[in-house]
């Protein structure tokens, strides 16, 4: 009897939490997909059932200008991103006790600064008479302010800085995990630093790589504080159009199809990466 007692527990427990599964599952669909969907919706049944907001943006006009800009900003801001933290992160994760400590919590820290905050202060040193204009006029490296703010330049640099610690943790997390033998093994075989390093340690870091990438590029796409404050004209984003078309024209529908767009182009940017991740681990691993 004990015998059946003890058996039967984890089967109560389990249809315990069975039954506890309906209240994450109804808040996401009352939250997150029904919002979602209502998007959908109204991009094409407002204000009469067609594709006409879908060719509105696709055709001839601003729009499929800006929704190409930003993905080029996104690809840009991932890819700097990416040949900055690589090294940061690899040097971190050889790093033991006080020191992987400190690391860690500079890098931490810097997710509890707002992007407001972080996205003004460089708006106050790209400033025509701000400290980096007086620096490049100080080391005679420009005669006069140079135009910083309202370019691509400025954006990259604001969204870098935000999205930076985003590559940074999932880089370090994977690159701990990597068994350091396996490294002295390679050079006690006469592998030399970049056959090692391309062979055995790039491999092995790529899902930190492409979670990294993932997160950073997703995130770029749907980017407004920093490019709202640092941009501007030229430099307009798809977050930065959504807005102006939903709450200054109050055209719903068309930003509607807009975001759409947008999470479809993630979606599929998204798939068509992770295939070609996994193709390229399996092919550098053979």
């Amino acid at each position: 009897m004990a015998g059946i007692g003890r058996a039967a527990k984890p089967w109560t427990l389990g249809r315990g939490y069975l039954l506890l599964l309906p209240l994450p599952c109804g808040f996401l669909a009352v939250f997150f997909v029904w919002p979602l969907l209502r998007v959908v919706l109204r991009s094409v049944l407002d204000p009469r059932p067609n594709f006409s907001n879908y060719a509105k943006v696709l055709g001839a006009g601003p729009y499929a200008h800006i929704l190409l800009y930003t993905i080029e900003i996104a690809a840009l801001v991932t890819a700097i991103c990416l040949l900055l933290a690589y090294p940061v992160a690899a040097l971190t994760a050889r790093m033991r006790g006080g020191a992987l400590q400190v690391m860690t919590g500079l890098i931490v820290a810097s997710l509890w600064t707002s992007a407001v905050i972080r996205s003004y202060a460089w708006l106050i040193l790209f400033q025509r008479y701000g400290v980096v204009n007086q620096a490049l006029i100080a080391l005679g490296l420009a005669g006069a302010p140079v135009r910083i703010l309202q370019t691509t330049t400025a954006v990259a640099i604001g969204m870098v800085h935000v999205l930076l610690p985003f590559m940074l943790l999932p880089l370090i997390a994977t690159m701990r995990r990597i068994d350091p033998t396996l490294l002295r093994a390679g050079r006690i075989l006469g592998a030399a630093p970049v056959r090692l390093f391309l062979r055995v340690y790039l491999p092995l870091s790529l899902p930190g790589v492409n979670a990294g990438v993932a997160l950073v590029f997703i995130t770029s796409l749907g980017f407004f504080i920093t490019p709202s404050l640092l941009g501007g004209g030229r430099t307009t984003m798809a977050a930065m159009i959504i807005e102006e078309e939903a709450d200054t024209y109050l055209d719903w529908p068309l930003a509607s199809a807009i975001a759409t767009i947008l999470l479809a182009l993630t979606v599929v940017i998204y798939l068509a990466y992770g295939r070609l991740a996994r193709v390229e681990v399996t092919r550098s691993l053979r």
